[in-house]
């Protein structure tokens, strides 16, 4: 057996985190001497420690891996699964925030040379004639409902001719479940395709990869805070003038926000 002290120096764990996992009953000493109350602990236990340490790398809480001890090799791989995607996602979300702070940087710095400025205008649209697909989704499904609505011009012998653009139905936005619907301007004839209305709007455009449209929407909504004469009446439109599938590099992408607007009254 081994002294806590002993055992810390073989793991490099701390005595007092040694006591911490001991109090939350995470790994409990072997034996506790009855006359001084010593703690003892097992060579088995050290795999007991290297898989807890694993598990605190991986992400999850000390509260945690006592359930996930005891799970099935093949349950707890799910578990680590679903861990791996959630780590994926937090990992985007900081990928984003430093671009964000990358780029607050450079606007006090003098230095940003981006053209994520986006300068706003009141415009007059053309009509287009769109295929629309519309779903609840949420924003992790946007790329899947385009692919289906590409597929569904395909199958009906349409031909794209114009930008693709993502209009957001509904009261409000919400990242989990939104109403969204997706438009490809196509030239041809065939059920499903509609004439969209030419309409005023208030727009901003944007440069650069999709997870710093949020300039463009900041912009607009900064212009209509200074021009209370225009009143938004309609959902919102993404437009994509260079999507993806265009470029070959994300910082190639052209975007457009657009909101239908009118006189207030």
């Amino acid at each position: 057996m081994y002294t806590i002290g002993e055992f810390s120096r073989l793991t490099r764990v701390s005595a007092r985190m040694l006591r911490h996992y001991d109090q939350l009953g995470l790994l409990r000493p072997a034996r506790v001497g009855a006359d001084n109350g010593y703690r003892y602990y097992e060579a088995a236990q050290l795999r007991d420690l290297l898989a807890i340490r694993k598990l605190q790398g991986f992400g999850f809480s000390l509260a945690q891996i006592p359930d996930l001890l005891q799970l099935s090799p093949q349950e707890l791989a799910g578990r680590v699964r679903a861990r791996y995607a959630q780590a994926l996602a937090e990992l985007r979300e900081l990928q984003h925030s430093l671009r964000l702070m990358e780029a607050c940087i450079r606007n006090a710095e003098g230095t940003n040379m981006s053209q994520s400025d986006s300068k706003v205008i009141v415009m007059e649209t053309p009509a287009q004639r769109v295929l629309s697909l519309r779903r609840k989704i949420s924003i992790g499904e946007v790329h899947q409902l385009f692919a289906d609505l590409h597929r569904q011009a395909a199958e009906k012998g349409l031909r794209r001719c114009g930008v693709t653009q993502l209009l957001f139905h509904g009261e409000e936005f919400c990242c989990d479940e939104m109403d969204a619907e997706a438009q490809v301007e196509v030239s041809g004839e065939a059920e499903g395709v509609s004439l969209r209305p030419a309409m005023r709007c208030v727009a901003a455009t944007y440069t650069g990869p999709y997870e710093g449209i949020h300039t463009a929407y900041d912009a607009v909504c900064s212009y209509l805070a200074a021009h209370p004469e225009w009143r938004v009446c309609g959902p919102s439109v993404e437009r994509y003038i260079r999507d993806e599938g265009m470029v070959s590099d994300p910082a190639e992408l052209v975007s457009a926000v657009l909101f239908p607007v009118e006189r207030a009254e």
